[in-house]
């Protein structure tokens, strides 16, 4: 988090209107154009969300980590309206790699992720503590161990 806060230090505010052309700016741009709307506030690089970045959705969820390119990618933590939580590698905007999936309900995920899927080693607990450990496939414990 320092580091985040440093960089934001060391870059210049976003000017202007016309967000094609911040570059290497910290500025907030509310967006319309998507099917999830919401506003960005970070870094940008060449007119895109680029770096250390909070985009917040109109809907009440709120990502908060790496972008590039325009994208969710790197490591960040969604919140989501319904109180989920996850917190972990993303690509692309889906959770991809490592990560950890907190349930408003109690259940919990710790484990790989591929294009916003349970995929690889994974385990999954129970709120009632219940546990079921294994490779995952496209959101299914496929072989338990």
């Amino acid at each position: 988090m320092i580091s985040a806060c440093s960089e934001q230090n060391q870059i210049s505010k976003c000017t202007g209107t016309d967000y094609s052309k911040w570059t290497n700016c910290f500025g907030k741009q509310k967006i319309t154009d998507t099917f999830y709307p919401g506003v960005y506030e970070g870094q940008y690089l060449n007119g895109e969300p680029n770096g250390q970045g909070t985009y917040t959705y109109t809907y009440g969820g709120k990502y908060v980590g790496e972008f590039k390119n325009g994208k969710q990618n790197g490591q960040g933590t969604y919140i989501f309206a319904s109180g989920n939580k996850y917190v972990g590698e993303v690509k692309d905007g889906k959770m991809h790699g490592q990560g950890t999936y907190t349930y408003a309900d109690g259940d919990k995920y710790v484990g790989e992720y591929k294009d916003g899927k349970k995929y690889g080693q994974g385990t999954y607990t129970f709120a009632d503590g219940t546990v079921a450990r294994g490779i995952w496939g496209n959101d299914k414990l496929d072989e338990a161990n």
